[in-house]
């Protein structure tokens, strides 16, 4: 190697602590600019519904006819959630959102370590300048920082769900697998998916812990809450218009995307149907392959990028489930033999996370309509899609489940 080679390998890739915690110091900086200055701040709005709702409902409204002042929105989780939110009547404003923001932090390293902690290991990399380098890229991502700067608690549900993923990995601490996918559960419903996904994979425990908590939670807030449960289960759960317009951009799943198709005319059931049934099947078949193979965290990526696409209303910011499946991307890229295969994986590896740093869909936030609006406002539609088809499954020794 040339002085020349070397010294540009040296720029490149700091080998130093002390070059590596000076990059790392640099990177943030530039991150926490970016992110305080480029993007759109959501100004904590889905918080200041949480907190809203149940300060409403401690004071002795009704849960569900809380309405953010100059909205038409409100509280759209069942009952045990806000039952989980309570503490917020506890605090100030500013301590909330405090809270918020640390919490999503720590589920966001947690995420981080569990998901990308056994490619680290492999490859041999110093595992704080991995994860840093992994969180300062993590934090980029349109969904983490809408998740963040809404105040929204996607990135703790990921957090609970990857949990039981790494309680099933193995030792004693299996037994209590289920426990977070069915609080998970109880709190939004998007991640009861993964309770089938413990049936397909061979968990029925596990399936059974999630069942049991999951009712016994929702069971818990229907004892404390009886009329509020009933209006959610009732009425409020299929009243979308609470959430808003099904066309609108925001709206990166199956559903969204047909109804942008008929807009402004109302979407096709049938085909929204249709696509549903076609999707689980590619999912189930496809799950079954990745747990044949033992590739257990493919099949849990699958899942969370299933969860996407079939549930009606996938907002920009539910998007962090897809997270799982680019960490196996990328995982299944650098474990490829140089060649043709191994440049398209690592291309894609790298290509799908900058999309989903670039906002891109909110060009056709007033207009969706047309071949642009088609392929652009229904881009992160594309790229689920695209995960949950071709999504490479690895063999052992690759196929660790998250956080083994």
């Amino acid at each position: 190697m040339t002085q020349l080679e070397t010294t540009e390998t040296a720029w490149r890739r700091p080998t130093t602590t002390r070059g590596r915690m000076l990059l790392i110091a640099g990177l943030c900086c530039a991150v926490v600019l970016f992110l305080a200055t480029v993007p759109l701040h959501r100004d904590w709005f889905d918080l200041r519904v949480y907190y809203g709702t149940v300060h409403h409902w401690a004071d002795g409204g009704a849960l569900y006819d809380y309405l953010v002042p100059g909205t038409h929105y409100g509280f759209t989780y069942p009952p045990f959630a806000a039952v989980c939110m309570l503490p917020m009547t506890l605090v100030g404003w500013r301590s909330a959102v405090a809270f918020s923001v640390l919490l999503n932090a720590a589920a966001a390293a947690v995420i981080l370590r569990w998901t990308a902690g056994p490619l680290i290991r492999r490859e041999g990399w110093s595992p704080w300048y991995a994860l840093a380098l992994a969180g300062c890229a993590f934090a980029l991502l349109e969904p983490v920082r809408d998740t963040v700067s809404f105040g929204q608690v996607n990135l703790l549900l990921l957090a609970l769900v990857i949990g039981d993923a790494r309680l099933l990995a193995g030792g004693r601490a299996a037994r209590y697998a289920g426990i977070g996918t069915g609080l998970a559960a109880a709190i939004k419903l998007t991640p009861a998916v993964f309770i089938v996904h413990l049936l397909l994979t061979g968990r029925p425990r596990a399936a059974a812990t999630a069942t049991v908590v999951a009712l016994g939670a929702t069971g818990i807030a229907a004892g404390a809450a009886p009329d509020a449960s009933r209006v959610y289960w009732m009425e409020a759960l299929w009243d979308t218009d609470r959430v808003g317009a099904l066309a609108y951009v925001s709206n990166q799943s199956w559903q969204g995307l047909v109804a942008r198709l008929f807009d402004p005319h109302e979407p096709s059931r049938a085909l929204w149907a249709l696509g549903v049934v076609v999707l689980l099947a590619v999912w189930a078949v496809r799950v079954r392959k990745a747990n044949a193979a033992r590739d257990h965290a493919a099949a849990f990526a699958l899942t969370g990028v299933l969860a996407c696409l079939i549930s009606p209303v996938t907002w920009v910011h539910h998007l962090v489930w897809l997270s799982p499946a680019l960490v196996v991307l990328l995982d299944a890229g650098l474990r490829a033999p140089e060649g043709p295969d191994r440049r398209r994986l690592l291309a894609w590896a790298v290509a799908l996370p900058v999309v989903l740093c670039s906002s891109v869909v909110w060009l056709w936030s007033k207009d969706s309509s047309g071949l642009d609006g088609f392929l652009g406002g229904n881009i992160y539609v594309w790229i689920s899609l695209g995960l949950l088809f071709t999504l490479p499954l690895r063999t052992p020794p690759a196929a660790d489940a998250p956080g083994r």
